[in-house]
């Protein structure tokens, strides 16, 4: 009989008790499904590269592949997501690729810091050409290219240089940047303009494409490490600052600037990349994750990587796609941006 009053008092007090509190667990349970909706929401899809390739850079092509540098291999790998089919294109000895973009030939394009030589590699024989610097460049420590709207490459060394290759002639000049080492990333604006970033000089550079004259523009942070840069639709240049942990964008039209510190505690900000719906995308290494900017609200968002350690280095995309290559992790991640996307006009 005790056990049975225990057992009709506890039912009774339980029933009390969930009157009282049930709308507060129903919103509590409905705030923790939200939550984890919210944080598996970012849809990330992985393609694992050869052990030990340090895949630096990536580039998706409009044909649907996805180039990268292996930089520990010497090599460029090429991966079709759609079938799983993975290709490596040995670029010779001594070879440390860094950058690779996807050409107006859709061919993949290196800047090779251990050939010293920007290097080709044709999209359908697979054949490598290279393009030395001159013998009085040695060491550039090749970095980043870009091409312009002639169809010229240029691109960055961070010993300090920066030039101009014209893949139809092999023609190739080289220019002293401004202070010294530094030159890293590149890009082109909509009206033609190049602009760089020096991360060792802390800087933005504008690149004038017929004297190959530089001009410093002084981003508003000192010391900031500016590394990557990528530009809008609006011809805005947006550049991640490393040492700052801060987006900034300098805006040619009113030759002013803006920065917004990222969230996070001492966050590290590396690669940048600007969608087709001007939304900044960077990695940033101390939280280990993808970080999302609108420009028009000014609000950030943060997914975590799928791996620890990843560090992310360069970012591309196509429509509805953000490319990233872990280099730590020898994987190369597709983020799908549909559902971060959705709320934005």
């Amino acid at each position: 009989m005790m056990h049975i009053a225990a057992a009709t008092v506890n039912r009774g007090l339980t029933s009390r008790l969930f009157r009282r509190f049930a709308p507060a667990l129903v919103w509590a349970l409905v705030a923790t499904g939200s939550a984890q909706v919210a944080a598996q929401t970012p849809s990330f899809d992985s393609f694992a590269v050869p052990s030990g390739s340090a895949p630096h850079d990536v580039a998706p092509s409009p044909d649907g592949v996805v180039w990268y540098t292996a930089q520990a291999r010497g090599a460029v790998g090429r991966l079709d997501p759609r079938s799983g089919k993975m290709e490596s294109v040995p670029l010779g000895d001594g070879s440390a690729p860094h950058g690779v973009i996807v050409g107006p030939d859709r061919a993949a394009w290196i800047t090779d810091g251990g050939l010293n030589a920007i290097v080709r590699v044709d999209p359908k024989t697979l054949d490598v050409t290279r393009f030395p610097l001159p013998k009085d460049r040695q060491n550039a420590n090749l970095n980043t290219a870009v091409f312009d709207q002639r169809g010229h490459l240029w691109f960055t060394g961070q010993s300090g240089i920066f030039g101009e290759l014209d893949p139809a002639s092999a023609r190739m000049r080289v220019f002293d940047a401004p202070r010294g080492p530094g030159a890293y990333g590149i890009c082109v604006t909509p009206d033609g303009s190049l602009y760089f970033a020096s991360l060792a000089g802390s800087y933005l550079g504008r690149i004038d494409p017929v004297s190959g004259a530089a001009r410093v523009i002084e981003p508003p942070t000192p010391d900031q490490g500016a590394r990557r840069v990528w530009s809008d639709s609006k011809g805005r240049v947006w550049v991640s600052e490393w040492n700052a942990g801060k987006v900034g964008m300098y805006d040619p039209a009113t030759h002013r600037w803006q920065e917004w510190p990222l969230p996070g505690p001492n966050p590290h900000a590396y690669a940048i990349f600007v969608d087709d719906r001007d939304i900044v995308w960077l990695s940033e290494w101390t939280a280990n994750a993808l970080v999302r900017f609108d420009p028009r609200t000014e609000q950030f968002q943060s997914f975590a990587l799928p791996r620890p350690h990843a560090n992310v280095r360069q970012m591309m995309g196509r429509p509805g796609e953000v490319w990233l290559s872990e280099s730590g992790t020898d994987h190369l991640v597709r983020y799908r941006l549909n559902a971060a996307n959705a709320g934005s006009n």
